[in-house]
């Protein structure tokens, strides 16, 4: 179980490494860099990956703390808005705008639909959440 929770922590690890350098193909925007706004978060999240390698004990802590904590703020500051066409981020208005140069599954008039790149984070942001507890649970019934 450790080995897939490594994976799935490499993957996330990759996929939010792009919004460190942004990604575009052409003229379509999958991610801006943003580094400068969550640079911090990526180094967190780095470290407690490394850890989790490294010493388990106390790194799957640091991962499902983490990444739970993390996984509520993306969710206020994107589905929230889908939601209840509202939120803490700023005006509905501009959340569609900042994310109107990304890349798009769904575009509706009036409502803001989170893009590629955060709907791919959010879902690989809990298969990090759902392994890691699922590995906890595991690592703590073998020591009983």
């Amino acid at each position: 179980m450790k080995k897939t929770c490594i994976t799935f922590q490499m993957i996330l690890l990759i996929w939010f490494f792009l919004d460190m350098v942004g990604v575009s193909f052409g003229k379509n925007c999958l991610v801006t860099q943003s580094y400068k706004d969550d640079g911090v978060f990526f180094l967190v999240y780095f470290v407690s990956v490394i850890l989790f390698i490294t010493k388990d004990k106390i790194g799957k802590w640091l991962v499902i703390i983490w990444t739970s904590l993390w996984f509520m703020v993306q969710f206020l500051c994107h589905e929230w808005y889908t939601i209840f066409n509202d939120g803490i981020a700023g005006t509905l208005e501009g959340k569609i705008e900042y994310f109107s140069g990304t890349m798009q599954w769904l575009t509706v008039q009036g409502k803001y639909i989170p893009d590629i790149y955060h709907t791919i984070l959010h879902i690989l942001i809990l298969m990090v959440i759902i392994s890691t507890f699922i590995f906890i649970k595991r690592s703590t019934a073998k020591k009983q």
